[in-house]
């Protein structure tokens, strides 16, 4: 289209906004809050900051996952189980990560993935009656932050 953009991730976004004073927080987010390193965003970006930078400026409180950041584990999506049947095995990535954020005991698990979100919340459903943090993207954390919505 003849234009040269430069794109970045829309937590990274965000927090250059809350960092220049463009986007305040006027509602802080009183629960603790677990975060997944979406494989693209982390380990093949190398951007771990920005997502938290966010939910600490919400007020949230962060409990880091056992895997995280350059360690932690894929959602399951980006090795292709988010288009096909599931194949018998040991058991299943989604749900593997989903109790391991339900481990940290917050209420929340905040991703910054499309696909995370789907995998998370069908592992939620599997879940459900058990307990278990409700999966949110950083965004809709950041609009609870500002009042937008609760």
């Amino acid at each position: 289209f003849g234009g040269n953009y430069n794109v970045v991730h829309h937590t990274t976004f965000i927090n250059e906004l809350i960092k220049n004073g463009r986007l305040k927080f006027t509602t802080p987010i009183k629960h603790d809050v677990t975060f997944h390193d979406p494989c693209y965003l982390g380990r093949h970006n190398g951007e771990y900051d920005s997502p938290r930078d966010v939910l600490g400026a919400s007020g949230a409180a962060i409990t880091e996952m056992p895997r995280s950041r350059k360690n932690s584990l894929c959602c399951g999506a980006g090795g292709g189980q988010f288009w096909k049947e599931e194949e018998h095995g040991t058991g299943r990535v989604n749900l593997t990560r989903y109790i391991e954020a339900k481990s940290t005991g917050t209420a929340t698990l905040a991703v910054g993935c499309p696909f995370c979100i789907r995998m998370f919340t069908d592992a939620s459903q599997d879940e459900l009656g058990l307990g278990g943090p409700v999966v949110k993207d950083i965004v809709e954390i950041a609009a609870e932050s500002m009042g937008l919505n609760s």
